[in-house]
């Protein structure tokens, strides 16, 4: 990558933060890859998709949310880029489910990026490619350098929609998983699970149904899936 591309991309996604639009499309434009997704992840700003180049990239992100794993977990864990350049070749990652799934999506490379500030862990940065196209040495600090000027963006972004009077926000975010807090509290209220054993309740039937955990949690919100309290999930 060029000084002057990697300045353009810089520029761009700063102009992009400070209107609060999409971050993604700056990043996306610098790299030969097709699809990128900024995410939040875990503790302190919960598990969400924040910014998406196309629904494809907010799809493969949401993969990786619904189950708790992938390269984007991996990128934050380690705070260390993660890189699948060909996703046809063997690899003894920790989620080969998830390469599969990848490749049912036209994936054939991905790489993540942590996003942190300081002591803060923040979220990751999703690079998806459809053909294996391993980034070089200087791509990948580019990236690297890219997302950093994005978390303080994302940061932002995430303190903006929080509400003020501690009340749910009336207007959440394309990707909110709102839904999955609610569906995961009515879990807790019908099993007496504690709230991890319903969140993976949720997960796992979201699982066997081949479905998005945010489409089942939205029809638990709904009651038309009820969960029993011997965590047999059943309709009304």
């Amino acid at each position: 990558m060029s000084d002057q591309r990697f300045a353009n991309a810089i520029a761009a996604l700063s102009a992009a933060g400070a209107a609060g639009t999409n971050l993604c499309l700056p990043i996306l434009g610098a790299f030969p890859v097709s699809h990128a997704a900024i995410s939040t992840l875990g503790s302190p700003f919960g598990s969400e998709t924040v910014s998406a180049s196309d629904p494809d990239a907010a799809r493969l992100d949401e993969l990786q949310i619904d189950f708790g794993a992938g390269p984007c977990w991996d990128a934050l864990r380690t705070r260390t880029t993660v890189v699948d350049a060909d996703l046809e070749q063997a690899s003894d990652v920790g989620w080969p489910w998830l390469r599969n799934a990848f490749r049912e999506n036209g994936v054939r490379a991905v790489y993540a990026f942590p996003l942190v500030i300081g002591p803060l862990d923040v979220g990751a940065l999703d690079l998806y490619a459809l053909e294996p196209s391993p980034l070089n040495t200087a791509q990948v600090a580019c990236a690297s350098a890219l997302a950093e000027a994005a978390t303080a963006h994302v940061v932002r972004q995430v303190v903006r929609k929080l509400p003020l009077d501690g009340h749910d926000d009336d207007h959440p975010s394309t990707y909110s998983r709102r839904e999955v807090h609610q569906a995961t509290g009515m879990i807790i209220a019908q099993t007496r699970l504690n709230a991890h054993d319903a969140l993976t309740l949720l997960r796992a039937h979201a699982f066997a149904l081949g479905r998005p955990v945010r489409d089942v949690a939205t029809d638990v919100v709904a009651r038309r899936i009820v969960f029993t309290p011997n965590d047999d999930p059943g309709r009304d």
